[in-house]
């Protein structure tokens, strides 16, 4: 038989006897906690897409910009770093947080976060303090690396056990909106600094513009938290010594397999839909870039809504069941990629629109089905193990292996790989599920 364990919060929720779990209601703190947690989760995504669309404009200004398309390679590498030390923060964050609560781990991850952006943002350039500006540049996405390594599945598990019982769904929709909130502004602030400042004024100075409005976001997120309601309890965090914490791991490896490729295999179709296909559009098949980026911003707009409708479609259902289906609708899905084998903007968007519904499922419920794999009193460590390896394995080199094997004529290898993934996903899911039970929802 399965064995369930569903972990309560240390806050009211006003849940009662006479109310269905799906009608459950928030009580205005939880309401406020879930609103900092999600806004958190919009800037470390708006402040990591931001570095990664203004690298052309980053990498001449903090290296030597003798050679342009040499500094934006050291940007985008300097880019890469960050992913290498995720899960570096959530082995250092995750037994933090387990330790000494969620709340004051959430406030250090936007303090990162925030801090780090803001020290980009006015760090003068190479010319100025000269291989300083690199290495400072290089320290800061380590920072972030580190905070985005337990911001991401700690915001989401805080939120889930801050919640009432049978509210996942809605939980996991609505920290999806803000993530692609995150993501959305990051390319309509550039956009809109590009169009008003002009190309000159952004490769001198204008690209910090967005960053320090990335930075004033953080502090305002970073007042916000300053409230939140802690959901580990006091006698909670006096036993959970670190030795606790990484024997309760241990004991639970399997779960922590199954959130690699639970999160591995979202990720890579993510930025497969996301970065690479819009990649190879612009380098493989030439395909004009202003068309590109307005396909782009359609997909992110179908997922900022996309996610809030999952999010109330599965409110009050199985979690679980919903992440089965899914899953295995992703399956056949990513192999709409090969339909996008030469130029024309027509296939790009076919296939770039087409997988966008079964991408926005995916990318709904991955988080809160993470978090309810591993119990309460070590779910910080074991979610943000979890998340960081898989993405920093699969998420990461997503994009980089499908233009790689497009360039080798080996298309089709790619949506092989992620299928594999996925079929990976479901496999260690329901072995983890049946050897250790789930632990929020059912």
């Amino acid at each position: 038989m399965l064995n369930t364990q569903t972990t309560h919060n240390a806050v009211p929720s006003q849940s009662t006897s006479h109310s269905s779990p799906a009608n459950a209601k928030f009580t205005p703190q939880v309401r406020k906690g879930l609103l900092g947690l999600g806004l958190g989760n919009a800037l470390e995504w708006y402040d990591w897409m931001v570095f990664g669309l203004l690298s052309a404009f980053i990498g001449p200004n903090f290296f030597p910009n003798t050679e342009p398309l040499s500094a934006t390679l050291n940007a985008l590498a300097v880019f890469a770093v960050g992913f290498a030390f995720r899960p570096l923060g959530g082995i250092l964050l995750g037994t933090l947080a387990d330790r000494i609560g969620r709340r004051r781990v959430m406030l250090l991850s936007i303090m990162l976060m925030a801090g780090t952006t803001l020290v980009i943002a006015i760090t003068p350039n190479y010319a100025t303090i000269g291989a300083w500006a690199g290495v400072i540049l290089l320290v800061c996405r380590v920072l972030q690396g580190i905070s985005t390594g337990i911001e991401a599945p700690l915001s989401t598990s805080h939120a889930v056990e801050l919640a009432p019982e049978g509210r996942e769904g809605y939980v996991a929709g609505i920290m999806s909106f803000y993530v692609n909130i995150g993501i959305l502004l990051a390319s309509l602030v550039s956009f809109l600094c590009s169009l008003v400042l002009g190309g000159a004024a952004m490769a001198d100075w204008g690209w910090r513009v967005p960053f320090i409005i990335g930075a004033a976001f953080g502090f305002v997120v970073l007042y916000l938290r300053r409230s939140l309601p802690e959901t580990l309890k006091a006698e909670e965090m006096a036993t959970n010594t670190p030795r606790a914490v990484w024997s309760g791991v241990r004991k639970h490896w399997l779960s922590v397999l199954a959130i690699i490729f639970v999160v591995g295999a979202a990720q890579a179709y993510n930025y497969a839909w996301n970065v690479g296909l819009p990649t190879a559009a612009r380098s493989g098949f030439k395909e004009d870039p202003t068309a590109v980026f307005a396909l782009t911003t359609i997909l992110a707009v179908i997922l900022v809504v996309g996610s809030w409708i999952i999010g109330k479609l599965a409110d009050g259902k199985a979690m679980s069941r919903w992440f089965l289906v899914t899953r295995i609708l992703a399956i056949p899905s990513v192999f709409l990629m090969l339909m996008y084998v030469q130029p024309g903007i027509g296939g790009f968007a076919a296939v770039l629109l087409g997988g966008s519904i079964v991408l926005v499922l995916n990318m709904t419920l991955y988080n809160v089905v993470s978090s309810s794999l591993m119990p309460k009193n070590i779910r910080g460590t074991g979610v943000a193990l979890g998340y960081g390896i898989g993405v920093a394995l699969f998420g990461g080199t997503a994009s980089y292996l499908l233009v790689w094997f497009q360039s080798l004529n080996l298309t089709w290898i790619f949506p092989v790989y992620v299928a594999v993934l996925s079929i990976l996903s479901i496999v260690f899911y329901l072995a983890a599920r049946r050897s250790n039970g789930i632990f929020v929802g059912k």
